[in-house]
């Protein structure tokens, strides 16, 4: 099985509109409401693909009810530590081809709340081959807090995915327990080593990734978005190239590649096949309209035709 952690839930709310007038009242009768946050994206994803997966996370209030019950209905299994305050809500704006996002912070979980978590998690744990842990923390968890999940994972031999930046990335990868995988971003990598890279110099990339810093975690993937990936597993680097293909909607499409890999890694595949895979469910979800679902057709459709080769060096 395999168990997504979404420690910061939202309920994404898009709000398509012509124009955004500024100062005044806007009106739309297209409102989307998704149970959000990037561990739910990639929740979704793997449920679309056909896979054995159970959500968990912290929820509270109202908005953690609706979450709770659009899950349900969707027939997503789900465990969640209950807390005291509301969970966020999470705006965006889609207006002449924009998207302009209004993001709450979110509730502050309490000491007694993490320690339930951490409880839960222990048991769910037990019954997992594979995790994935995506996005923020919500206010009140130590920076730390995703390096102790990994800990408990490892402890029960279970692989571990994370998707995060800023701190919490820093804190998972400079601790002794690494995470089997990270997927940064080309502008997620750059902040946590503080160095430029271009796409015209990969040398460059693959030189910083083999830092000392990232010594024992067994996959890194730098997503170039349209242009691909380059990735690391173990000694051996890969470059991944993805047709041109008509973008519907770009968001979850980072949480939809965790998925993918996710999901084949749970079927064995061997590596190039996992990069095609998770490379192939990311581009499918861009041509969704709703966030983090994805056409198991299409996947496969684009399975066929992404590019993997091993870079010499």
């Amino acid at each position: 099985m395999i168990v997504t952690v979404t420690m910061n839930p939202s309920i994404d709310i898009s709000y398509p509109l012509a124009t955004l007038k500024i100062d005044t009242v806007n009106r739309t009768n297209k409102v989307t409401k998704t149970a959000g946050g990037k561990g739910l994206n990639v929740t979704r994803v793997i449920h679309d693909l056909g896979g054995d997966v159970l959500a968990t996370g912290v929820l509270g209030g109202f908005h953690g009810a609706y979450i709770a019950e659009e899950l349900k209905k969707a027939g997503i299994k789900q465990d969640f530590t209950p807390i005291a305050e509301e969970s966020r809500d999470s705006i965006a704006i889609l207006h002449e081809g924009n998207q302009t996002e209004i993001l709450e912070s979110g509730p502050t979980v309490s000491k007694d709340e993490q320690a339930a978590f951490l409880e839960k998690f222990e048991e769910l744990i037990k019954q997992a081959d594979i995790v994935t842990i995506s996005g923020s923390l919500a206010k009140g968890f130590p920076p730390d807090f995703y390096q102790k999940l990994v800990q408990i994972a490892q402890q029960h031999v279970v692989k571990v995915l994370v998707d995060t930046s800023g701190e919490s990335l820093k804190q998972v990868i400079t601790a002794k327990q690494k995470p089997y995988l990270i997927k940064p971003n080309l502008e997620e990598l750059e902040a946590l080593l503080g160095q430029a890279f271009s796409l015209e110099e990969l040398d460059d990339i693959q030189a910083a990734l083999s830092q000392p810093l990232f010594e024992g975690i067994e996959w890194i993937v730098v997503s170039l978005g349209k242009h691909g990936a380059i990735a690391k597993y173990q000694d051996t680097f890969y470059r991944v190239k993805i047709p041109k293909i008509q973008v519907v909607n770009p968001v979850g499409s980072g949480d939809s590649t965790i998925a993918g890999f996710a999901y084949g890694l749970s079927k064995a595949m061997p590596p190039m096949d996992l990069l095609k895979m998770c490379m192939a469910t990311g581009m499918a979800n861009a041509q969704e309209n709703k966030t983090g679902h994805v056409d198991p057709a299409n996947v496969k459709n684009h399975f066929e035709k992404i590019n993997v080769k091993k870079i010499e060096r």
